[in-house]
Order: C-alpha cells, then sequence, then structure tokens
C-alpha cells in the first residue's frame, strides 16, 4: 500500500478544538501523534516523521515555518502568542486552509467537535489535562493520496514554555 502521509500526519496533527483563554498557556507547545491508524493499518509514527524530516526541502522547512510550524524534537512544535490564547481562537490551521472546526460539547476539561477541510473530516474528543497538556483523538475520512480513506489518530501537546526560541507564531 502506497500511501503519502506526512501530509496527513501534518494536517491531522492540527485538527484539534479552538480553546478558551483559562484553558492553555501562550507559548511553545510539541505536538506528539501516536496511534495512527489509516484503513485499519498501523503507521509507525516515528518513522513517518523521520521520513518527514529527511524529506523536506530548505525551502518546504522554510515555508512551514513562516506558517508557524517547526518540525522538531518528537514531533510537531507551534507557537502560541498570549494574543492567540485569549482571542479564543487559537490558530494551529493555517487560515487559508478552508478547514472548519465546530465544538459539540463541552463537559469540563473534555471536549467534543466535529472538523471539515477541503480534503479530510470527522470528529473527535479533546481532554485538557492541565493548562500545559491536553490531548486529542480524531477519526475521520482522508484525502491524502487522491483516494478516500479512513483514518484516526492520538495527539498529546505538551507545553514546552514561555520562550518559542526560533518556532515563529502564526499569524
Amino acid at each position: 500500500m502506497n500511501l503519502r502521509l506526512p501530509g496527513l500526519a501534518i494536517a491531522c496533527a492540527f485538527v484539534i478544538p479552538v480553546a478558551q483563554a483559562q484553558v492553555l498557556q501562550p507559548g511553545l507547545w510539541e505536538l506528539t501523534s501516536s496511534n495512527v491508524q489509516v484503513e485499519n493499518q498501523s503507521l509507525d509514527v516515528n518513522m513517518l516523521l523521520g521520513v518527514l524530516k529527511q524529506n523536506t526541502t530548505p525551502e518546504q522547512r522554510a515555508a512551514l515555518e513562516k506558517q508557524g510550524i517547526n518540525l522538531g524534537g518528537q514531533g510537531v512544535r507551534v507557537c502560541l502568542t498570549p494574543q492567540q490564547v485569549a482571542s479564543e481562537a487559537i490558530p494551529l490551521t493555517d487560515p487559508q486552509s478552508g478547514c472548519q472546526q465546530q465544538i459539540t460539547e463541552r463537559k469540563g476539561p473534555d471536549w467534543k467537535f466535529r472538523f471539515s477541510c477541503p480534503k479530510a473530516q470527522g470528529a473527535g474528543t479533546a481532554h485538557f489535562v492541565s493548562d500545559r497538556e491536553f490531548t486529542t483523538k480524531v477519526s475521520g475520512t482522508f484525502n491524502a493520496t487522491g483516494i478516500q480513506q479512513n483514518g484516526s489518530m492520538d495527539t498529546k501537546a505538551v507545553w514546552l514554555g514561555q520562550d518559542c526560541g526560533a518556532v515563529k507564531p502564526r499569524s
């Protein structure tokens, strides 16, 4: 099976719900994915991230960094400003992507949401462990290769600190 999944992994990593101001800390966040399944087949996320890092040209890496995405550590790093956290519209997806999210239920630290993108749609749950950690579970249909496929993944986001270093915030 020839799947072009690096794009899928990046797209899915950012399909997380908008968070209220008191839920998350501003600063550098690292998102790592696990339990990635496409058509009921498990994928090795570390291998996938390694391939993505190896095959990303300097130009592609610069374009990702310009969008506020940095491939570092064990996952994808993003920088959230205090203004972005306070706005209740945290821009973890590219504003030009055409993706939309809707929170369908909020019960304390557990939220349910739906998402729709030009090449993906589905639903998920988010659990806010603290203002420095949250997890998501997402499932849906994705069209990363020109063929509609079912997929799911878990993502863990961990706050690394207030200083974003070289990672630029999304604009």
